[in-house]
């Protein structure tokens, strides 16, 4: 088991412009109400950073490990679904939708279904028949389905963030500590901008919803560096 120092001094300096960007987005706070390409771009340079995050492990170990690609295309994604609400005001809040929606599909593919953890999965699923319930009076029209399908995918997600979680025992590992609460963050972070878009206006919403959500996608990302594949084969060819 790598222990929490070792990941820190390993990972922490790859990180670095991740943090940058991540201070800049919340320094500069630009206003919601004007959309624009420059707001955009800062939205979405934290995320942009986390697929550097990712190349700098080396693209032959992207390549080697299917989980961890994933995850990558899943933060590609994840930022044209930034992009997108950037101007959901104007029309594209469906457009974000759905490339979140294809991020937690490629997020889950990631994780893997193995073990199955069942009883997970049914916590899991009435946590998301709960949250789909409080929503539920608010929505109308398309969106009554449109979300109904986002709560199901999203919470498939976290199941499957959450199966491997040991916190105790030999088969411990970090990584997937990081999965789960990567999948927690995500959830708290999109059923905000639920709340707040069709039910009542959260306070401090935004301030909420970006810094769960940027420290859920880092940690989705670190989950990828111990991928779930075998790494005996890829370090063996990297030695050679």
């Amino acid at each position: 088991m790598v222990s929490p120092v070792t990941v820190v001094k390993s990972e922490g300096p790859k990180l670095v412009p991740f943090f940058k960007a991540t201070c800049v987005y919340f320094v500069l706070w630009l206003p919601s109400t004007s959309p624009s390409w420059v707001s955009a771009l800062i939205k979405c340079l934290p995320i942009f950073c986390l697929w550097l995050f990712l190349l700098a492990h080396g693209l032959g170990f992207l390549l080697a490990h299917p989980s961890a690609t994933r995850i990558f295309v899943g933060l590609v994604f994840s930022a044209l679904g930034d992009a997108f609400l950037i101007w959901q005001d104007q029309g594209y809040f469906v457009h974000g939708l759905l490339m979140f929606a294809v991020t937690h599909m490629l997020y889950a593919s990631a994780f893997g279904m193995r073990p199955l953890a069942l009883r997970t999965g049914l916590v899991m699923a009435v946590l998301s028949c709960l949250a789909y319930a409080l929503l539920y009076p608010c929505l109308s029209d398309a969106f009554t389905y449109l979300v109904g399908v986002y709560v199901a995918l999203i919470g498939f997600m976290g199941w499957r963030a959450m199966a491997g979680l040991r916190l105790v025992g030999a088969a411990w590992r970090w990584t997937e500590l990081a999965a789960g609460s990567g999948a927690v963050l995500f959830i708290i972070s999109d059923l905000t901008i639920a709340l707040n878009k069709f039910c009542f206006l959260v306070p401090y919403s935004r301030a909420l919803i970006m810094s769960t959500y940027y420290a859920a996608q880092m940690l989705i990302a670190l989950s990828a560096v111990e991928s779930r594949e075998p790494m005996e084969d890829y370090r063996l060819s990297k030695a050679n």
